[in-house]
């Protein structure tokens, strides 16, 4: 095997850090028991719209998604569409659930654990946007190989989406922001929707803000926002 293949994420297929940090609260607890199965991605099968919401509508993806308040904003925003969110950490889904529970939403299918598992269950051309957004960025060059912004795990994006399809990744790291770029700059799949400053600099009306992204903010760290089109 070569030595490209041994440093993807898509070979290495190993989670970093805890699943679970501090002890759940006996209501979040609950909620992880009850709500949880209820809306969870099925365990096994291909993953489609009519499986998981009962009809035919747009799937977005989000792979990581922290606390879940931008795949909540999403959800509430367009609730014709059904929101995928995929994360391995167990604070994160409570999180999200809360979200889930406190704003009615319907439209929201979890799956708690790694995203590639959901990427290469997912149909080909069968999903309108997938959302990476403030990945941890293994700033050290020896573990780049962690990165998800790399060919494996771009190539399950880039094969899952539609043609016309968006990839939108949003960081406050300059290193994984380069890194990022010239992933993205290798490949002839992907058209970069951006012509001026602005465009990169200015989150989007319809990015809701993440708590990343607000600490970001907080500390006084420059956020880039990036949309790429499925060709």
């Amino acid at each position: 095997m070569s030595e490209s293949a041994v440093s993807d994420p898509t070979t290495i297929r190993r989670l970093y850090g805890r699943r679970q940090g501090h002890a759940l609260r006996q209501g979040q607890a609950e909620l992880f028991a009850d709500l949880l199965p209820r809306i969870a991605v099925p365990a096994e099968g291909t993953i489609t719209a009519p499986a998981l919401f009962g009809n035919d509508r747009p799937l977005w993806l989000e792979i990581g998604f922290g606390k879940g308040e931008h795949m909540a904003g999403q959800a509430a925003m367009r609730p014709d569409v059904g929101l995928i969110g995929a994360e391995p950490f167990v604070d994160g889904v409570v999180g999200a659930l809360m979200a889930v529970r406190d704003g009615g939403l319907t439209n929201v299918r979890i799956h708690h654990g790694d995203a590639l598992d959901v990427l290469e269950r997912l149909p080909e051309a069968s999903v309108d946007r997938v959302f990476l957004l403030h990945p941890d960025p293994w700033p050290k060059a020896r573990h780049a190989k962690r990165r998800f912004m790399n060919p494996g795990p771009i190539d399950r994006i880039a094969r899952v989406l539609k043609p016309g399809g968006e990839f939108r990744f949003g960081t406050d790291h300059p290193i994984y922001c380069r890194w990022a770029l010239m992933q993205m700059a290798k490949r002839s799949d992907f058209r970069w929707l951006g012509d001026t400053a602005a465009d990169f600099l200015t989150r989007p009306g319809d990015w809701p803000q993440t708590r990343y992204e607000a600490k970001a903010r907080r500390l006084g760290h420059e956020v880039w926002y990036f949309r790429w089109q499925r060709q």
